[in-house]
């Protein structure tokens, strides 16, 4: 099951600045905004192949962004295979590379490993690295379909992530 993620406050950390790219990961922070809004992840004859919720939550973040003076632009991954930002090919890196070039900063949602591909593909930028999310646990749900093509989360549960000591 996808990372559980909480919301940083990324407004401090952009203060002072002019513009910024949004790189979201697409599939567990829409995963996590699709269960704390309590609505479907997916609906397909309606946004193929996006989250609406999570389009909000981006939409709502570039607006509350623009408001504070800051240009945001959104870096998007609309096919499936590049979904995981973790798992990104080195073409689609390259891109965001040259992309985030022409930004002061980068605004990663996601997990440690999304910001980890962030920081890895844009190390050769003067682009500052933000991570607007952080793992908090692990989501445990039930997966639902429905016609016409919604799929949804049921009696989620969030799993913290365990900090176990070797010894236990």
């Amino acid at each position: 099951m996808p990372m559980y993620l909480d919301d940083l406050d990324v407004a401090s950390k952009t203060a002072g600045l002019n513009s910024a790219l949004i790189v979201p990961c697409n599939m567990c922070p829409a995963v996590t905004v699709a269960i704390r809004d309590k609505e479907p992840f997916v609906r397909f004859f309606r946004s193929l192949l996006k989250s609406a919720p999570f389009e909000q939550y981006i939409r709502a973040l570039q607006s509350r962004l623009n408001e504070n003076g800051i240009d945001a632009h959104v870096f998007k991954s609309p096919l499936p295979h590049q979904w995981f930002l973790c798992m990104w090919t080195s073409g689609r890196r390259r891109k965001l590379e040259k992309c985030a070039g022409q930004y002061d900063a980068v605004i990663v949602l996601g997990c440690d490993a999304a910001g980890e591909t962030v920081r890895d593909s844009v190390q050769s930028t003067n682009c500052r690295v933000i991570e607007g999310m952080e793992a908090t646990g692990f989501m445990n749900a039930k997966l639902k379909f429905r016609l016409p093509g919604t799929v949804s989360f049921e009696d989620c549960k969030i799993i913290p992530i365990s900090q176990r000591k070797p010894n236990d």
